[in-house]
């Protein structure tokens, strides 16, 4: 049963534009009752960033921030503190308030990681191949350089946005960095060279489902295949690397994995992860 709210409740919430379709506060407030602490956690349509900040700042009780589209890069100039890591990144979307100070930090790039361990997987020395350049994918490579991959492979379809995540990775990383503008052979080639593959596109998601960037025959057995996209729970993509002998990891262990590491960040407790989990499950089935 959920706590009474009193004068000691800690509020949370996510911000965004639009923000009406966020599951964030059914995970959050699952896992805030059956834990039983003393926090809600709502959502609110933001326009004025750093008035939303300046808010948080001023509201003793208000204990953090999930940040969503459009808002990730904008949040980062009004907190006080940022993760080098995520200041290569550019951009985050969790705010903590600590006293009279906002950390600012991202937890998109560690909840893919920890699905890929969660799977068997462990990504230093592999080969990994990132298809998208967008922030997505921004967070997912400057985690896994970090994280000891050997090489890092990034194809997309829209040149400057991946030199300038190419230029930076270099800049920032000491990974070995291949890229491509994205064409069949440039794909066919690089899914040849790949250990791990990770979808960072909109392709195939809802309602699209019947779409995916990689043609089936590029897949080989034992080839992890990570899609960030969880809508549908199981993509085109997921399905047919299935079927070719891969690991697959859907995109919604990353999406709940995001969210639990916030929840810790929020209130110091360790999260019910299944609780979490089973929320996103039944709504997504829906």
């Amino acid at each position: 049963m959920r706590q009474p709210i009193t004068n000691n409740t800690q509020v949370c919430a996510v911000i965004g534009n639009p923000i009406g379709h966020s599951l964030s506060p059914a995970i959050h407030n699952a896992a805030i009752e059956h834990l039983g602490l003393d926090f809600v956690y709502v959502a609110s349509r933001v326009e004025d960033v750093a008035g939303a900040l300046a808010g948080v700042r001023a509201l003793s009780n208000f204990r953090g921030l999930s940040v969503t589209i459009p808002h990730k890069i904008e949040a980062m100039r009004h907190v006080d503190e940022v993760a080098e890591v995520d200041r290569s990144i550019g951009s985050i979307n969790t705010v903590i308030h600590e006293g009279d100070r906002l950390i600012g930090l991202g937890t998109d790039g560690p909840g893919a990681l920890k699905a890929l361990r969660d799977a068997g997987v462990e990504v230093a020395g592999t080969r990994v191949l990132l298809l998208g350049a967008g922030g997505a994918a921004r967070a997912l490579a400057f985690t896994l350089a970090r994280a000891g991959v050997a090489s890092l492979e990034l194809l997309d379809i829209n040149a400057p946005l991946l030199r300038g995540l190419t230029a930076d990775l270099r800049a920032g990383t000491g990974t070995a960095i291949q890229e491509a503008v994205m064409d069949d052979a440039a794909l066919a080639a690089a899914m040849a060279r790949a250990d791990v593959v990770i979808h960072c596109t909109p392709i195939g998601m809802h309602p699209k489902t019947d779409a995916s960037l990689v043609p089936p025959e590029l897949f080989h057995p034992g080839q992890v295949v990570f899609d960030i996209v969880y809508t549908p729970l199981e993509t085109k993509l997921l399905r047919e690397a299935k079927a070719a002998g891969c690991t697959v990891i859907p995109g919604v262990e990353m999406f709940v994995n995001q969210a639990v590491l916030q929840f810790e960040r929020f209130t110091g407790a360790g999260a019910p992860v299944e609780v979490m989990r089973n929320v996103v499950l039944e709504h997504l089935q829906k």
